[in-house]
């Protein structure tokens, strides 16, 4: 019967809708991880390449510790600048002189490590909290001091997908590690207690609209981490505040202009709204997006057309068809859900 067909038609198109769903979910879940790990190697890489230039410079003439002044100019950073040698400042934050040796961090760029060993933590980290950078890794915000400066350095990270560096964060505890390894050396800050909280209990929550916990405190020297709040939403901001154990190191130059990220979220959208706010910010893969969903299907299309036209195949033959169409399928089907998932509401 007519209606039969229809609806047994029907029925194929929400199962197969079904099934496109949960690939989705699972790319979100783990495949922007792919993502992730392969910037996360390539972030290694250009950090071991920013440490190499910087061991280079402190062995000109002049550059050693202690010598008169250094001369240095990392690749694409602009012309060499002449730099006095900064004295070491103690854990009260008091003013020293800008270390210029260590170029302004570019937006993108890598500007060290994190590693967290209670929750397993081990990352690098990139300038700027845009979207697009987060989902390299966890992003320190332009504008406070760089870990292990003094201040208080302020980093975010995702806690859902893009392998969520900062997905248990709510299970530190007062005196927990947080190291930093950076390009002026390796430092340790301790987890303190949460305020108005617990002994016990490390974390708090703040709205979207708290940026206080940006601002900077004379004479102390912390790391704000943050993260979005619940889990898969966005509509609260959860907070861990470590303090600087070592002695801080000189200050450095701002982050440069974001030239790159002219089209990605700015920071200020972590900020003063709610959750809907954090949109992906990519309206660019919009067309990507279509075309590689039109060309997956027509791909499982094809396989269909093909297990069906020999009427005279056995059942095994006809799902051997579709066994070997799922990785051409896949490719295009695993970049159309990363442009579509770039147009989508998107949350830390």
């Amino acid at each position: 019967m007519l209606f039969t067909r229809i609806l047994g038609g029907v029925g194929r198109v929400m199962i197969a809708s079904g099934v496109l769903i949960l690939l989705f979910v699972t790319y979100q879940l783990w495949g922007t991880g792919l993502r992730t790990n392969a910037a996360q190697d390539r972030l290694t890489q250009e950090f071991a390449q920013q440490e190499a230039a910087r061991a280079t410079a402190s062995t000109l003439p002049g550059g050693d510790e202690g010598g008169p002044t250094t001369t240095t100019s990392a690749p694409g950073t602009g012309p060499a600048v002449t730099v006095t040698p900064a004295t070491a400042i103690g854990t009260t934050g008091a003013a020293a002189p800008v270390d210029s040796s260590v170029p302004a961090p570019v937006p993108g760029k890598p500007i060290g490590q994190i590693k967290i060993p209670k929750i397993g933590a081990d990352f690098e980290m990139v300038e700027g909290v845009d979207l697009n950078y987060l989902a390299d890794g966890p992003g320190h915000f332009p504008g406070t001091p760089l870990p292990g400066q003094a201040g208080n350095a302020a980093l975010a990270g995702h806690r859902t997908t893009w392998l969520a560096p900062f997905n248990r964060i709510d299970e530190l505890a007062p005196g927990d590690q947080v190291q930093i390894h950076t390009l002026q050396g390796d430092f340790t800050y301790q987890v303190i207690p949460a305020p108005g909280a617990a002994a016990d209990q490390a974390y708090f929550i703040v709205s979207p609209n708290q940026s206080e916990i940006l601002d900077q405190v004379p004479g102390q020297n912390t790391l704000t981490l943050m993260a979005c709040h619940p889990k898969y939403s966005a509509a609260q901001r959860i907070v861990v505040v470590a303090k600087l154990v070592d002695a801080p190191a000189p200050s450095t130059p701002k982050s440069v202009d974001n030239t790159e990220g002219g089209k990605a979220v700015s920071q200020e959208a972590l900020f003063g709204g709610s959750g809907g706010d954090l949109v992906g910010g990519h309206p660019e893969s919009q067309s990507a997006a279509i075309w590689w969903s039109v060309l997956a299907g027509a791909i499982w299309l094809a396989a269909y057309l093909i297990a069906r036209r020999w009427r005279s195949w056995k059942q095994w033959e006809r799902w051997a068809v579709y066994v070997v169409a799922l990785p051409f399928f896949l490719v295009p089907l695993f970049f159309a859900f990363e442009n579509i998932n770039r147009l989508l509401p998107a949350g830390y």
